[in-house]
């Protein structure tokens, strides 16, 4: 299943490896397109609320989930995670694709140069404040139009998740592939690049029995070494 997902690119990147896929997204012309796009009649996709979505679901259980470059498009986030839960089969994954929330604020965050050392750095202005951040949809052309941005730090992902009976047992920090081969900065921006991922994704598992038995085996080693016994 991927929540949110936009005009099913990743549905039918999915399709192609053999996978049955189920696809919604809040904008009927994103879902008429992603139907369109379908190379068969096999992906299924609905409009839908991505904070209210299992009653789409009728009842089906799934082996994953995925929503990809759409939770800081989302408010608020629990519900997104409670019905993911919900629809979810024990042990199935819930990957998330998101702008890296500790280092790409919109508004809050920039690129920065000293001089005296020669260095790029990454200025951050505001980071445990959540924010509801307006942004235009097309730079330069009908202003009117815009979407939003909400940031949150990563807490607020991970301690919503830990709620709705999710364990986390992985996290990339995916740093951008971009390469300066010419001025005299070239070599400032590359280390920079290097060092300040702009995007995050993680891997959480929803535990079967969540509030009776842990199985230590779906959890990270720090979750499973903090888990009381029950």
């Amino acid at each position: 299943m991927d929540i949110a997902c936009g005009e099913g690119a990743f549905t039918r990147l999915l399709i192609g490896s053999g996978f049955k896929t189920f696809g919604f997204d809040a904008s009927p012309s994103l879902i008429e397109r992603a139907q369109r796009l379908a190379p068969t009649k096999t992906p299924k996709y609905a409009v839908g609320d991505a904070t209210r979505f299992a009653k789409l679901c009728n009842g089906l259980k799934f082996d994953g989930a995925t929503c990809l470059l759409a939770i800081q498009n989302i408010d608020p986030v629990a519900p997104v995670f409670h019905d993911a839960a919900s629809v979810l089969a024990p042990g199935a994954p819930l990957v998330i694709v998101m702008n890296h929330p500790s280092f790409r604020i919109p508004r809050q965050s920039a690129w920065g140069f000293e001089e005296s050392r020669q260095i790029q750095y990454r200025r951050i202005d505001m980071y445990m404040s959540s924010l509801t951040i307006p942004i235009l949809a097309h730079p330069g052309a009908d202003r009117s139009i815009k979407t939003v941005s909400y940031h949150r730090p990563l807490s607020a992902y991970i301690n919503a998740l830990g709620a709705n009976g999710f364990a986390v047992t992985a996290l990339e920090e995916w740093t951008s592939n971009r390469v300066s081969d010419s001025g005299p900065k070239a070599k400032a921006e590359n280390r920079a690049r290097h060092e300040f991922p702009m995007f995050l994704a993680l891997r959480a598992i929803k535990i079967n029995n969540y509030c009776g038995e842990i199985n230590a085996n779906m959890v990270s080693p720090m979750i499973a070494s903090a888990a009381p016994a029950y």
